[in-house]
């Protein structure tokens, strides 16, 4: 299968992207402390909750269900990006489709590598409403390549990090970042899957235009069901 997109500058042509059966489970895989667990994580829906009401609805959702950590947002549509001028596009409409599941937790949480695999590459955004320090992992198996990236960390999770530097299964990566250096948002990890990652380094764009959202649905399928999380 072949995928095209054009990016604003010249076609790009994927080439045959990966198997994801090849990476599907039926067990959870580890990804943020606690592990995942029904209870102890509980669903989490943004879609029509205004900007400026989204630290109150976090504290009452935690409140109501008891959970250490919310979860949720695939191919959401949020208001929640109207707050930044990042999600602009003078060519085309605001994006506002989220592409990754979001997990809301503490500030300082533990991140762990899902499944054995490689630093890919990295980067610290500066700009508001963009990822903050982000990690984007490679990962293989059976010939296929899958990539993970990480949103939202801590500015110490970049400490000592290299293109190349491989991570077990359960191994620690990084940690969820405070809100001045995440981008400003409320703690949480932003984890997505992407099949090709073309020309991207340290980046890759988390949340879509409606125009653009056949494309990204087939190239960033849904987390939860690599995660193993029902």
């Amino acid at each position: 299968m072949q995928i095209v997109k054009n990016w604003g500058r010249a076609d790009i042509v994927f080439g045959d992207i990966c198997d994801m059966s090849l990476f599907f489970t039926q067990q959870p895989r580890p990804l943020l402390n606690p592990p995942y667990q029904a209870g102890i994580y509980a669903p989490f829906d943004l879609r029509g909750v205004e900007p400026n009401r989204i630290s109150e609805y976090l504290h009452q959702c935690f409140s109501k269900t008891g959970a250490s950590v919310l979860f949720g947002g695939y191919l959401e549509k949020r208001r929640l990006y109207q707050e930044f001028n990042h999600f602009e596009h003078e060519a085309k409409p605001a994006r506002n489709v989220h592409l990754g599941v979001d997990f809301w937790a503490s500030a300082g949480t533990p991140v762990y590598c899902p499944y054995p695999g490689k630093v890919h590459s990295f980067d610290r955004r500066t700009i508001p409403g963009d990822y903050g320090p982000v990690i984007i992992l490679e990962h293989e198996f059976g010939g296929s390549r899958l990539y993970t990236l990480y949103g939202h960390l801590s500015a110490q999770s970049l400490i000592g990090l290299d293109a190349g530097l491989m991570f077990s299964e359960g191994e620690k990566i990084a940690e969820l970042g405070e809100p001045h250096e995440n981008g400003g948002y409320a703690p949480h990890l932003h984890f997505q899957l992407i099949r090709d990652i073309g020309n991207w380094s340290g980046d890759y764009p988390g949340v879509s235009a409606h125009a653009d959202l056949e494309f990204y649905r087939e190239n960033c399928p849904n987390p939860l069901e690599f995660l193993g999380y029902r």
